[in-house]
């Protein structure tokens, strides 16, 4: 039971300082990225001044059911990013443990640890995934099998992308083992999405 409760109360730690270190961060980035897609596909309205662009901004954010979910999505992505790419620090050898951890006890140096990285990387492409497959449900086809298939595939790819560019940048480790518990982590987000829409419906 003591065990249980170690393991439960490292992951709810790691992962209030993985939404806490990012924050700010995070805010300015996705601010900044609307602000792209506002002039990328508003050019006629968002051009003309910041401030103009700051009202626009507001209206498209109120207005917009679309804007606000890519809103959302762009905020997740982006704490995702600081998690894994931008707040890293540079490693000499990333292919040093390209298998990973497999379980959550790791064994250092002959002694035995407790590591939750597995289940923290399963927790982290949960929400993204959810985000996802609500953003872009209109182009999503029905049916909790093609969501599962959907959300899988753009974890998978999400993941690969990511460990790629920690390998190319030298930004931590490529792992396998974060592939793999991400693709799960995204295909959980995508079975939780499909019962917030059942749940939705019946009420």
């Amino acid at each position: 039971m003591s065990g249980t409760i170690k393991v439960l109360t490292k992951i709810l730690t790691n992962v209030l300082i993985a939404l806490y270190e990012p924050f700010g961060f995070s805010l300015l980035l996705f601010f900044l990225a609307m602000f792209f897609y506002m002039y990328a596909y508003e050019p006629t309205t968002a051009g003309k001044g910041w401030k103009r662009a700051i009202v626009t901004w507001y209206q498209k954010f109120k207005e917009s059911v679309f804007f606000r979910k890519l809103f959302l999505l762009a905020f997740v992505t982006s704490m995702i990013l600081f998690r894994t790419l931008l707040n890293r620090n540079l490693w000499m050898n990333p292919l040093s443990d390209v298998m990973g951890g497999r379980g959550i006890w790791d064994t250092v140096n002959g002694e035995r640890q407790l590591t939750t990285e597995c289940i923290e990387n399963v927790i982290m492409m949960v929400p993204f995934s959810s985000v996802v497959m609500w953003t872009f449900q209109e182009k999503m086809e029905k049916g909790w099998k093609k969501i599962l298939w959907y959300s899988g595939k753009i974890a998978f790819i999400f993941s690969v992308s990511i460990e790629m560019l920690q390998l190319l940048l030298r930004l931590g480790t490529f792992q396998l083992s974060d592939i793999f518990y991400n693709t799960v982590g995204g295909m959980l987000g995508g079975l939780m999405y499909c019962a917030v829409m059942k749940a939705r419906k019946r009420l």
